[in-house]
This record gives structure tokens, C-alpha cells and sequence, in this order.
């Protein structure tokens, strides 16, 4: 499953996760789809979009995907290769040779009661053919082509702006000061991956399932760190399943990096490798966790 995002703008851009497991359905109360939908914001949802986010995946989401598949299964095909030809190869050199003794010894009188030449030898032609078809099968397997994708479903992202704005209730300037403390600890975090000898390149934005991307020098690698800024006494911090997900499938290289804010200019920062233990239920959008608890298990940046 390849997934494709686009926006009222036109932009559009390759999602590398499942962006729905980050979002809610419609609460009871909420307004339904087809008010939504009769907005002048949503006037740019229509039926045009299946064929744009098709194209957009046929060129460039196809392609990238492709090479991903096609390097991992052309190394597997190279592989198996060099070792069917050494094996038969071997197998092949043997019986030819053991043909030509079994033949040098029928010509002197003395033939093998229980293998002759002939019989060597057709068993050195079917391991020849034997390869020959097989090293054909390789080649077949190694032509990799792709079909065209087929979109199976698409799903509309509401901001809670817009249903705050259709019910008539007044936003609150949580959400707001959350954003601005997610900024500036994003901001301290990337000071100081940069003090470590680190590369670091902001992505909170593309929702991959970590803020920060640090690049190691020199090695190709990445260090990939999920920010969250809290004030010191918070209860508990809340981390999307998608978070969770890519902390469990990058064991090694995930951090998540604690910004506690102490007061208006002061600040300490928590770094924690390998901070969660399971994924959480299918149906979970987030989890919170002790703050407490994760300050206790965290170190000193590294």
C-alpha cells in the first residue's frame, strides 16, 4: 500500500506510512461529510482528484517505489546466481571428467560394471541443461516491470479549525502554545544535535513518525529523533501510534528527545533510546505516557 497526499493548494507528495492512523473519525455531534463537503473550503474536493493522485503515483511514487524493489531483488537474483553456477558448474566438471576416465577404461578392456561412459556423460548434458534453464529463469526474474497503481480508497483530513468554526465553539490557545513549545524545542534539539557533530534537517511537517532527521558524517546513517517540549511537572506526554510504530522499527537509531521547559528562558533536555516497549492496539490513535517515568529512564543528550 502506496499512499499519496494532496491539499487545497494542488501540492502533492508521497506519504511513506499509513497518515491515518494519526487521525480520528467524525465524534457524534461533529457535522457529517456532506456539510463538510458543502463549504466553500472544500470546493476543491472533487471527483478530478482519483486521476491527479494516480498520475502523481505513476510518476513519481511508481518509479521510486520500483527501484526500491528492483535493488533488493537484484542483489537476491545475483546471489543466486554465482552460487547455482558454482554449484553445478562443479557438478558438471565432474561428470565430464568422470566420462572421459570411464571411456579411457572401456577402451583398454576394462569397463565399469556399474557406470559406463555413456551414462557419465548424459548425466554431465542434463546438469548442463539443468543450468542453462535455470540461470534462464534468473534472467526472466530480474526483467521487473511495474503495473499501473490502482487506487483503492481515499479519506478527507478535516482541521479541527473548521469543525470548531461549523459548531460555533471558540477555539482555545492550548493547541496554539503546544505548537509554539513544540517549535522551540524542536529548535533546542537541533542545537544541539549540531554541538554533537550531527546534521540535523527539520521534518515535523512531512508527519514521518519522528521530527528530526540527524545525519551521521561521514557514515550515510541517520539518527532519527522524535521532539517533545513540555513544561517541568507535566503529567504525562501523548505519542501517535505512527511515533510509536517507527520507534519500534528503528530500534537503534530512534531517540526521543524531552525539552523541559523550567521556566520562561530555562530549559533541560532529556534524550531516551528505545522509549517504548509494544505497539498499541489497532484502533489506538495515541498513548500517554508518565512524564515522570520517561525523565526517570532518559540521559544527557549524545
Amino acid at each position: 500500500m502506496l499512499y499519496v497526499e494532496m491539499d487545497a493548494d494542488g501540492k502533492t507528495r508521497h506519504v511513506h506510512y499509513a497518515p491515518y492512523l494519526d487521525y480520528r473519525p467524525l465524534a457524534a455531534g461533529e457535522p457529517g461529510v456532506e456539510a463538510i463537503l458543502g463549504r466553500p473550503e472544500a470546493q476543491w474536493i472533487t471527483a478530478g482528484l482519483e486521476n491527479k493522485a494516480q498520475a502523481y503515483a505513476i510518476t513519481h511514487v511508481v518509479p521510486e517505489h520500483l527501484a526500491e524493489v528492483r535493488d533488493g531483488k537484484l542483489e537476491r537474483v545475483a546471489k543466486t546466481e554465482a552460487a547455482v553456477k558454482d554449484r553445478l558448474t562443479k557438478e558438471i566438471t565432474y561428470w565430464d571428467h568422470r566420462a572421459e576416465e570411464l571411456k579411457l577404461q572401456e577402451r583398454a578392456g576394462k569397463p565399469n560394471a556399474r557406470l559406463n561412459s555413456g551414462e557419465a556423460r548424459k548425466r554431465a548434458d542434463l546438469l548442463q541443461g539443468r543450468l542453462e534453464k535455470r540461470l534462464e529463469d534468473l534472467k526472466l526474474e530480474a526483467q521487473i516491470s511495474p503495473l499501473p497503481p490502482v487506487v483503492l480508497g481515499g479519506f478527507l483530513v478535516v482541521p479541527i479549525g473548521l469543525i470548531q468554526a461549523m459548531t460555533g465553539e471558540t477555539s482555545t490557545t492550548a493547541a496554539v502554545d503546544t505548537q509554539i513549545s513544540a517549535s522551540r524545542a524542536r529548535a533546542i534539539v537541533m542545537d544541539i544535535e549540531r554541538s554533537l557533530g550531527f546534521d540535523p534537517t527539520d521534518r515535523e511537517f512531512e508527519k514521518l513518525g519522528y521530527d528530526i532527521e540527524s545525519r551521521i558524517p561521514g557514515t550515510g546513517k541517520l539518527r532519527f529523533i522524535e521532539v517533545k517540549g513540555r513544561s517541568s511537572g507535566a503529567p504525562t506526554i501523548t505519542v501517535t501510534r505512527n511515533e510509536i510504530l517507527y520507534s519500534l522499527n528503528k530500534p537503534e537509531d530512534f531517540i526521543l528527545a524531552i525539552v523541559e521547559f523550567t521556566g520562561e528562558d530555562t530549559h533541560r533536555t532529556h534524550y531516551l533510546r528505545q522509549p517504548f516497549q509494544r505497539e498499541p492496539d489497532f484502533g489506538v490513535t495515541s498513548v500517554n505516557y508518565d512524564f515522570a517515568e520517561l525523565i526517570a529512564r532518559s540521559g544527557n543528550p549524545a
